[in-house]
């Protein structure tokens, strides 16, 4: 994951006494050292696990450019504090005019999908998956014995496709619904859509903007949270094995499931230039395969990063699987992939393969937070409640950050970013602290002059 060639910290004073500890140098401890600091409040040390800042974002060099391993995109404009932060910060343009996105679908035997039907199936599926978000909003109930976002959405696809005469009309409509519930896997950070509680899907809040790509990769926005952060203020390579608070009160976080990338870097290109993604449309197995011989169908497509460099996505258990191989058989196995599906024998193998690894990696165990079938909203409130030496107190002894505690934005770095915010903000607060907006630092009012400005990155 790019930390085994970084050399280890200095080593802590533990005889030196803090009045705040900020376990975790990712998003969220940033955040939470900066509200800090804008405060005038120094006393403070951030203790981290690895030998690197930033948690799940994180980027290596490759042969053309540094690629990201972890967060990507900026999800949303307006209200993101991210998004500002990276506009003040000279990281992103106002005016972005998105690259031509070309995608094209393809069956096992190498035959390629009318567009027009790709699209058809888009946008029904897109239709289906906000009628899945409406719940959360409104009062009625679905379908009996309907609990799952992966159960709604095949009920809906099954009485679209009922409508169609012809029953191959029906299969390759089908794998494209099949192929779209994959990609969602990935962005839901799930193993199965199956998995996703249907009544809780809304309860993500998508801010508006679209999402938005850090030309110089999403990590440089790590370079303006730690600037200011005096270097002797954080401990690298400092792993927390206990903390004591003096209660008998235990708190336990859930789990994350696991969402990885696959980078394949070619020698030179050999896509059609004007193709930006293709959809692998795999066939549905009339039996249970085995793990070892039905991982890699869990890749929904391929995206270009550049010219000669490509980009898969698979989640769930399939990752976990994936990342006991080598990156030599995994390259091997998107050649045969890659080869099946553009029906062309003679495409090449990849130079370097490189597969994250964030179930195995130990201070990370997953990606990021998707509210199970059973789970709602208020168990992620309850995740980020605070903890007290007695009840009588009014500060907290300990707080929680990170974007699996933030309600309506958790998944994302702009969730991370202000839960710590929240936390910091409550510790200084004379007393409960009181609900209002918090604004990134450094940063114009934005919001005022962006409205009916749309940007997709």
């Amino acid at each position: 994951m790019g930390d085994e060639n970084l050399g280890s910290s200095e080593k802590c004073n533990s005889s030196k006494k803090f009045k705040v500890i900020i376990i975790g140098c990712g998003i969220a401890g940033l955040s939470s050292a900066n509200y800090l600091l804008q405060n005038g409040m120094e006393d403070f040390l951030i203790l981290e696990a690895r030998k690197r800042i930033g948690g799940r974002i994180i980027s290596i060099p490759m042969k053309s450019h540094n690629v990201e391993l972890g967060a990507n995109w900026i999800h949303g404009v307006l209200g993101n504090p991210i998004f500002e932060l990276a506009m003040s910060h000279n990281l992103v343009n106002i005016i972005n005019i998105p690259k031509p996105h070309k995608v094209i679908a393809a069956t096992e035997n190498g035959k390629q999908v009318p567009f027009g039907i790709l699209h058809e199936i888009h946008e029904a599926y897109v239709c289906f998956l906000r009628r899945c978000e409406e719940y959360f909003l409104c009062q009625y109930l679905p379908p009996p014995d309907i609990h799952s976002v992966g159960e709604h959405i095949n009920l809906e696809a099954t009485l679209y496709l009922e409508r169609l005469p012809s029953s191959e009309e029906k299969k390759l409509r089908r794998l494209i619904f099949d192929c779209l519930l994959k990609r969602e896997t990935c962005i839901s950070g799930c193993h199965s859509m199956d998995e996703v509680d249907l009544l809780e899907l809304g309860s993500y809040t998508e801010l508006q903007g679209g999402n938005i790509m850090i030309p110089s990769g999403f990590s440089s926005i790590l370079d303006p949270l730690k600037k200011n952060i005096n270097d002797k203020k954080i401990l690298t390579n400092h792993a927390v094995r206990k903390i004591i608070w003096d209660s008998d009160v235990n708190q336990s976080l859930k789990s994350l499931d696991d969402t990885d990338k696959i980078y394949l870097e070619y020698e030179r290109p050999f896509l059609n230039p004007d193709i930006t993604e293709i959809m692998l449309l795999w066939e549905t197995p009339t039996t249970p395969e085995d793990m070892s011989q039905s991982w890699y169908k869990k890749i929904y497509s391929f995206s270009k990063v550049s010219e000669t460099l490509l980009l898969g996505w698979v989640s769930g258990k399939e990752a976990e699987y994936m990342e006991t191989l080598s990156m030599e058989e995994v390259a091997e196995t998107c050649t045969k992939i890659l080869r099946k599906f553009l029906n062309d024998p003679f495409v090449p193998e990849p130079q370097k393969c490189v597969c994250t690894s964030w179930r195995e990696q130990p201070y990370t165990r997953g990606s990021y937070t998707a509210i199970a079938v059973g789970a709602s909203q208020s168990d992620v409130e309850s995740l980020a409640q605070p903890i007290f030496r007695n009840v009588h107190d009014k500060k907290p002894v300990l707080l929680f950050a990170g974007e699996h505690t933030h309600s309506s934005y958790y998944s994302t770095a702009h969730g991370a970013y202000l839960s710590g915010q929240i936390a910091a903000r409550r510790l200084l607060a004379p007393d409960e602290a009181s609900e209002g907006t918090l604004d990134c630092p450094d940063s114009a009012d934005l919001n005022s002059w962006i409205q009916g400005i749309q940007l997709e990155g």
